[in-house]
Parts: structure tokens; C-alpha cells; sequence
């Protein structure tokens, strides 16, 4: 996972308990990969699903191309999710039983210059999760204010 773009999708690792995790091509068009490399890409919003056999990454944003003419694309687009059968049908199979979904983790560009989207299968977090979390991170900013001084 290297190239030096990396978009997280932070409120998902405070939303949900991710189980696992898979790393997915996306069918992009020409305008979408630039505006991609150029950083121009959101995941807070986007979530996954299957229609018809296929996944797709549903409301993820990523902004019209600046160069681009009347070939630009729509900015919210649904976009084919690429993985293997095999990893297909395990995910479909998971995100049918109740409480399981599949949730965006981070968009990064692959050492061959491909847009990889990483993606965990995920269980949603109760309320007092949520809190514990919270809890975790103050203790650990305590934790690390105490060690400078």
C-alpha cells in the first residue's frame, strides 16, 4: 500500500467493529482516476452493496476532473467493486445475515498506479461501544501528554 495518496474513512472505525478486511480494484472512467490523484476523493458518506452479483461503492464522492470537458463525470456515481469470486460470494453471503455490512475503509493508488479501495466487513457498534471508544482515545491522549512532560 504504498503511493503517496491515502484517503481514510475515519467514521467507520468508530461506527463499526470491522471483522474483516479486503482490498477491492474499482472500474473507474478516465476523469474519475485524475480527480483521484489529485486528492479529490470522499468516503465519508459511501457505503457498499450488491445488485445483481456485483458490488458496488455507493455514494462516494469524488469531484469533477478540473481539466475535464463534456466527458467529466457525475460526481456520486455507483462504481463496480473488482474482487474474485471466491471473496464475492463470501461477502455476499456475510452482508445477508442480520448485522453485517460492507463499509469503505481507505481508497489508496496500488505501486502499479491502479485506485485500490480497501474494504472491511463490518458489524455496527452499540452506543456504549461508541463510548468506550471515545474513552480509549482520551486515555491514550492523557497517556501521551504525561509521557512529554
Amino acid at each position: 500500500m504504498s503511493g503517496d495518496l491515502n484517503i481514510k474513512n475515519k467514521k467507520a472505525y468508530f461506527e463499526y467493529h470491522i471483522l474483516e478486511k479486503y482490498v477491492a480494484g474499482i472500474k473507474l472512467l478516465g476523469t474519475e482516476i485524475k480527480s483521484i490523484r489529485q486528492g479529490k476523493a470522499n468516503l465519508n458518506d459511501a457505503f457498499c452493496a450488491f445488485l445483481n452479483d456485483q458490488l458496488y461503492v455507493r455514494n462516494m464522492h469524488i469531484a469533477e476532473y478540473s481539466h475535464g470537458s463534456f466527458y467529466n463525470h457525475e460526481a456520486k456515481r455507483d462504481r463496480v467493486l473488482l474482487l474474485t469470486k471466491k471473496e464475492l460470494k463470501k461477502l455476499k453471503a456475510k452482508s445477508e445475515e442480520k448485522g453485517f455490512t460492507i463499509v469503505p475503509l481507505q481508497l489508496f493508488i496500488s505501486d502499479r498506479g491502479f485506485a485500490k479501495l480497501e474494504i472491511g466487513l463490518a458489524q455496527g457498534k452499540k452506543t456504549f461501544d461508541k463510548r468506550e471508544t471515545i474513552k480509549e482515545r482520551e486515555s491514550k491522549v492523557e497517556l501521551g501528554r504525561a509521557m512529554k512532560r
